[in-house]
């Protein structure tokens, strides 16, 4: 189900005193990404700052996104938190809305042991809605083993992980372990999509399609149809975009980059901040060959 360019959809907000919730921005916003050939969506991930998004936020969120879509391409919903009543909760919501799977970040800040996690991951799967894992260290101080990763991939409910390590060498691992499971591997960077794909990936879940999702899935299919040195060619071209979309924390540029374009996107909320005059000019000279 979930394979191919998948955006990690921004949330847009109105630039009001509370950044409230622009629900009509996000409906553009998934309508052309779905118009241009996208596989599938993520709400509420990390570039859609489920950080800062209350329960209702949340919910509301997953709900437009699943109306909007309309069954044309899976939604994979963010429902992780640190909390696992709170992932219960957001990831019960997400199935009752008609999400297609849940993306479910490991536990930041807790750091728990590996019967935690076991524990974790496991009450969430048996919520009988597909289930995504989502390993980024960088973001959540605690690296996913892929020994780990392979025995959870036996339980039928958890199909995937979206692997955000950077480590090849950990990618390859999983994708060897879990071979005869019915589980993807996702790359969770835009500059890996190409090398992970070539060990057996599925996709990746993208900052970068939100600004180019045609290339983006042009690279995927020149790929998938054999053509490795017209996928070499699209990684080349969108490799600056794919470098200015982390020259701030994410989602930071892509946001402003969003709104660059034409597109809805508005303020980050706090603690995160608006790009830099400096950076919003670097992003701008980038952006001028895509679109």
């Amino acid at each position: 189900m979930f394979e191919g360019i998948l955006p990690a959809i921004i949330t847009p907000f109105h630039r009001d005193s509370g950044s409230s919730l622009d629900l009509e921005g996000l409906r553009s916003n998934i309508e052309s990404l779905v118009q241009r050939g996208v596989h599938g969506v993520v709400p509420c991930g990390s570039t859609g700052e489920s950080a800062t998004l209350t329960f209702e936020e949340h919910e509301q969120v997953i709900g437009k996104t699943v109306e909007v879509v309309n069954g044309r391409v899976p939604v994979l919903a963010g429902t992780g938190s640190n909390n696992t009543e709170e992932a219960v909760r957001l990831t019960r919501s997400a199935k009752n809305a008609g999400a297609d799977g849940a993306l479910v970040i490991s536990p930041y800040y807790n750091k728990p042991n590996r019967s935690g996690l076991v524990k974790h991951f496991t009450k969430l799967a048996d919520l009988d809605l597909p289930v995504v894992l989502y390993n980024v260290p960088g973001r959540t101080g605690q690296n996913l083993q892929p020994d780990l990763v392979i025995e959870l991939a036996r339980h039928p409910n958890i199909v995937g992980i979206k692997e955000a390590s950077g480590d090849i060498t950990q990618i390859s691992r999983i994708i060897e372990g879990t071979q005869d499971e019915e589980f993807v591997v996702l790359s969770g960077d835009d500059a890996m999509t190409l090398p992970v794909l070539a060990i057996g990936g599925a996709g990746v879940i993208s900052v970068a399609a939100n600004i180019d999702p045609g290339r983006m899935v042009r690279m995927y299919e020149a790929f998938r149809a054999g053509d490795l040195a017209r996928a070499q060619g699209l990684h080349h071209e969108l490799a600056p975009l794919m470098r200015a979309m982390f020259i701030d924390t994410n989602p930071i540029p892509v946001k402003r980059a969003v709104e660059l374009i034409g597109m809805a996107a508005g303020p980050v909320r706090l603690p995160l901040d608006e790009l830099d005059g400096q950076r919003t000019e670097q992003l701008r000279e980038v952006l001028v060959n895509y679109g």
